[in-house]
């Protein structure tokens, strides 16, 4: 096989190696579970990735809770006992949060790169 021969073989794997490099920025991105219960966050204080995801369960037996970023005033539905909310964090920074209708429930999510 001559020189430019072997060059003409790298394109296509390096076409599918470009297709596929958006996918493998979101493969190391991880989940991360925050529990409600008892009127807490647990972890009250979660440190996670740029692109990783939180999901707050509300593990309560009667009483339903929602996530209120408090620096920009986003706030997630109420959600029941069994039931959930995620938010996914692309950038770096703290989000301190709270409960919405419970406001001395507080946690922090701590986006490092």
């Amino acid at each position: 096989m001559s020189r430019q021969d072997s060059r003409k073989g790298r394109a296509p794997v390096l076409a599918l190696l470009l297709a596929l490099a958006p996918m493998a920025s979101t493969a190391w991105a991880a989940e991360h579970e925050v529990q409600i219960l008892k009127y807490t966050f647990t972890p009250g204080e979660l440190t996670i990735k740029p692109g990783d995801t939180v999901t707050w369960l509300n593990v309560e037996k009667r009483v339903s809770h929602s996530v209120l970023f408090i620096a920009t005033g986003e706030e997630s539905e109420r959600f029941f006992p069994g039931e959930q909310w995620s938010r996914t964090f692309d950038q770096a920074g703290r989000f301190d949060y709270r409960c919405g209708p419970h406001p001395e429930m507080k946690g922090a999510v701590i986006v490092a790169p």
